[in-house]
C-alpha cells in the first residue's frame, strides 16, 4: 500500500491539500482512504471509513473517544492494584483528555489502516492529514522513541525470569513488576513496530504544503534537516493558495511577485528530489467536493505509483571505508559501504556519513553513548545505533562539511577481529 503523508506549517492549507490528493487519486481509480483529524466540507464526520465518492473513503481521528477507550482499559487491567490502595474508579463520562493523546490517537489509527481491522479493506493508497510541520516530525519519531523507552525500562529478556520473581520480590523487598504489565509492554511494542514499519516503508513519502512567504520559507528551510535526520522522503511541495500572475491590480501584482520569487527559491532548494505542484487560490476557503475538485482538476496532484515494491526503505546514512577490510560485511549488516581511497595516516578509518541539508555547526551536538550515537541538530534529536562493526570502534573525530556530518571511527586493536 502507498502512503502519503501530509504536513506543512500551520494555517497553510493542509488538511484542504490532503483531502484534494485522495480524491485525486480516487478519480485515477485508486481505492483510497484518507485519514484525518479535522472536518473537511463534504466529507462525513464518521470515525470509521466512510465512503465520500467513487473510490474515496475518509475516517475522522476522535482523540477524546480513543483515550478514554484506552484508559479506562488500563484501569480494568490495574483493578487489582487499584483495589489494594482503595482507589475509586474513574467513569467515562468524566475523563478529559490530556495533551498529548491526538498523537497517540493517531498513531493507533495508523496502525489500524496498517495491519489492523482497516487494512482488510483492500485501499491501494493511504493519505494522512498530519498536525503542523514541527509537531509532525516529532509525531513521526515517536514510535522509534517509545520502543526504546519501552525496551530499555521492561527489557523482554526479563519475563524469562518470571518463575525467579516470587523469589527476587523477597531478595528484594520490593514486588516485582506483574506478567500483565509485561504482555501490556510486548501488545503496545507490536503496535508501534505496525506504525513505525509504516513510515519507515518504502512505499511512505511525505507531502510538505506551504503558503509561499518569508515564515514558510523559515519553517521550510529548519524542517529540511529534521526531515534529512529521520530519513523522512518528500515526494512533492504543495504551493498552496498561489495568486494569479501578471495581475491589473498593483497590490495583487505585488503579492504574486512576492510568491513567485519564493516559488524560485524553493525550486532551487528543492529540486530535483521532489517535485513542486502550484496549487491556485480560490479566493475562499473550500466549501464542498467541486471545490477540491478544482483544486486537483489536472489530477497532478495524485501520486504516482511506487514500484519499488514494500520493504524497509534504506537508512539516510552510509559509511566510508579505505578498502573494505575482512569481514567488515558481516561487521555492518546492511550498512552501505562506499569504498574511498586510503588517506594514508597510519591506521584505517571508518567513516559514518549522514546529510544534514541547513545544519550549522553550532546547532549540532553528538554524543557516544555505549552502542549508541545521540545526535541533536537543533529542535531536533535523534538516537541511532551503532552496526556491530561500529561498535568496535572509538570515535576518533567528526565533522560537518557541505551539509554532510562525518563522524570518524577508528578499529579498537582489542575488539576488530584480526586477520593474521
Amino acid at each position: 500500500m502507498r502512503t502519503v503523508l501530509v504536513t506543512g506549517p500551520g494555517g497553510a492549507g493542509r488538511t484542504t491539500v490532503a483531502a484534494a490528493t485522495a480524491l485525486a487519486a480516487a478519480r485515477r481509480g485508486r481505492r483510497t482512504l484518507l485519514l484525518t483529524a479535522d472536518g473537511i466540507p463534504g466529507f462525513p464526520g464518521n470515525t470509521v471509513p466512510t465512503e465520500v465518492a467513487d473510490g474515496l473513503w475518509s475516517a475522522r481521528i476522535d482523540s477524546g473517544e480513543h483515550f478514554r477507550g484506552e484508559l479506562l482499559a488500563l484501569q480494568d487491567q490495574a483493578s487489582t492494584l487499584l483495589d489494594l490502595l482503595g482507589g475509586n474508579r474513574l467513569d467515562g463520562e468524566e475523563l478529559t483528555e490530556l495533551p498529548g493523546s491526538t498523537q497517540l490517537a493517531l498513531l493507533h489509527t495508523l496502525r489500524r489502516a496498517a495491519e489492523g481491522d482497516w487494512s482488510r479493506l483492500g485501499h491501494d493508497l493511504l493519505v494522512v492529514d498530519l498536525p503542523p510541520l514541527r509537531e509532525a516530525l516529532a509525531l513521526l519519531a515517536l514510535p522509534e522513541q517509545l520502543r526504546r523507552y519501552l525496551r530499555r525500562l521492561l527489557p523482554p529478556e526479563r519475563q524469562a525470569a518470571r518463575a525467579l520473581r516470587p523469589m527476587l520480590a523477597q531478595l528484594a523487598g520490593v514486588p516485582m513488576p506483574a506478567q500483565w504489565l509485561y504482555e501490556a509492554a510486548a501488545r503496545r511494542d507490536a503496535e508501534l513496530a505496525a506504525v513505525q514499519a509504516l513510515i519507515e516503508d518504502r512505499g511512505t513519502t511525505l507531502r510538505l504544503v506551504a503558503e509561499p512567504g518569508p515564515a514558510a520559507e523559515d519553517a521550510l528551510r529548519t524542517a529540511r534537516t529534521g526531515l534529512a535526520l529521520h530519513g523522512l522522503r518528500v515526494d512533492t511541495l504543495a504551493v498552496n493558495r498561489v495568486l494569479p500572475r501578471h495581475s491589473t491590480d498593483p497590490w495583487f501584482a505585488e503579492l504574486a511577485a512576492q510568491q513567485e520569487k519564493t516559488v524560485d527559491r524553493w525550486s532551487e532548494e528543492w529540486a530535483p528530489g521532489a517535485a513542486l505542484h502550484e496549487v491556485p487560490h480560490l479566493g475562499r476557503d473550500p466549501r464542498d467536493l467541486d471545490d477540491l475538485a478544482r483544486l486537483a482538476e489536472d489530477d497532478a496532484l495524485a501520486p504516482e505509483p511506487d514500484g519499488r515494491g514494500p520493504g524497509r526503505a534504506d537508512d539516510p546514512w552510509w559509511i566510508e571505508s579505505p578498502d573494505t577490510p575482512d569481514g567488515l560485511g558481516g561487521l555492518l549488516p546492511g550498512g552501505r559501504i562506499v569504498t574511498v581511497p586510503p588517506t594514508g595516516d597510519g591506521d584505517p578509518v571508518l567513516v559514518w556519513c549522514l546529510p544534514l541539508p541547513g545544519a550549522v555547526k553550532k546547532d549540532l551536538q553528538l554524543v557516544r553513548r555505549g552502542d549508541e550515537l545521540l545526535l541533536t541538530v537543533g529542535p531536533f534529536h535523534r538516537i541511532v545505533p551503532l552496526e556491530s562493526g561500529l561498535r568496535r570502534c572509538a570515535v576518533s573525530g567528526a565533522a560537518l562539511t557541505d551539509g554532510v556530518l562525518r563522524v570518524r571511527f577508528t578499529p579498537d586493536p582489542g575488539l576488530w577481529p584480526r586477520t593474521d
